[in-house]
């Protein structure tokens, strides 16, 4: 079976902040079967997030990240998230599809691309979406609560950033229409998952940078960040959107001149949002 989930542990002491992305993955499982052009369908990947993360582990924080890719099964997605005019047959479980997929494909399973055209040419079985969720989906959900339940139990608390690029512009088909996209867009669904004080630092940091910024506008965080973000528990979650034109090209998916000195600014984010991790009285 294709592997699903890679966490790298620290390599320095440990400190209670995880980074996990959920859709950089780009190992495609062999019985993907999918019509759309390869290269077409690697646009939907959040290419190199898990590298441009990984230094964080020389800081003392682990990095959770998908192998496979987000088209075939999306872990930022419910797994009842589902298109039933997708399956051949019936479905015997539960189904509440949001927004997202009924308007825009893009639900557990991705159904199409829009401007691009449709996943597949076929429906597909009930057996395979299945193998999609208990395979690939359930897997990276487990190893990430695992995570996060370990160094909450050591510590009390655990910070927890959810990681995501996007397209430079947005198109017709999404929230904020077909307009240029800051340099980063930060998602606490409202406040609702982390700490004020979280999101401060996040957005601080990074302003300080010299890099703009939103916050919850057009994205607030979907699934996993709703999923973990308890702040009333100590379980903080935020979500981090990148545009993609600071560290690649997005046509071809080839790194640019920018990756390094981006990969060396989310260091210095790590280490603010370690040193917050380290002392429960500043959140």
């Amino acid at each position: 079976m294709t592997p699903a989930v890679r966490t790298v542990a620290p390599v320095t002491d440990p400190v209670p902040l995880v980074f996990d992305s959920p859709h950089s993955g780009s190992i495609y499982p062999d019985d993907f079967r999918h019509a759309i052009d390869r290269m077409t369908l690697r646009r939907s990947e959040d290419a190199h997030v898990e590298e441009l993360f990984a230094p964080a582990v020389r800081e003392g924080a682990y990095l959770v990240h998908a192998l496979f890719p987000r088209c075939y099964v999306d872990p930022n997605r419910n797994s009842d998230d589902i298109d039933l005019s997708m399956i051949d047959g019936t479905w015997d479980g539960e189904v509440n599809p949001t927004f997202k997929t009924l308007q825009r494909g893009v639900g557990l399973i991705w159904k199409d691309m829009k401007a691009f055209g449709p996943v597949y040419d076929r429906k597909l079985t009930a057996a395979e979406i299945r193998h999609r969720i208990d395979g690939f989906w359930r897997p990276y959900h487990q190893e990430l609560q695992r995570m996060l339940d370990e160094l909450h139990g050591a510590h009390g608390q655990v910070l927890h950033v959810n990681c995501h690029s996007m397209a430079s512009m947005g198109d017709r088909t999404t929230e904020d229409g077909e307009v240029p996209r800051p340099d980063f867009v930060i998602g606490d669904r409202d406040g609702s998952t982390c700490s004020p004080r979280m999101t401060d630092c996040v957005v601080e940091t990074l302003r300080q940078l010299g890099y703009s910024v939103a916050v919850n506008d057009p994205y607030k965080g979907f699934e996993l960040v709703r999923r973990h973000g308890r702040p009333q528990d100590g379980r903080h979650s935020i979500q981090i959107e990148i545009n993609r034109r600071l560290y690649m090209d997005e046509a071809t998916l080839s790194k640019v001149e920018g990756f390094l000195p981006l990969e060396e600014n989310l260091t210095v984010l790590t280490r603010a949002l370690c040193d917050l991790a380290r002392d429960p009285s500043r959140l």
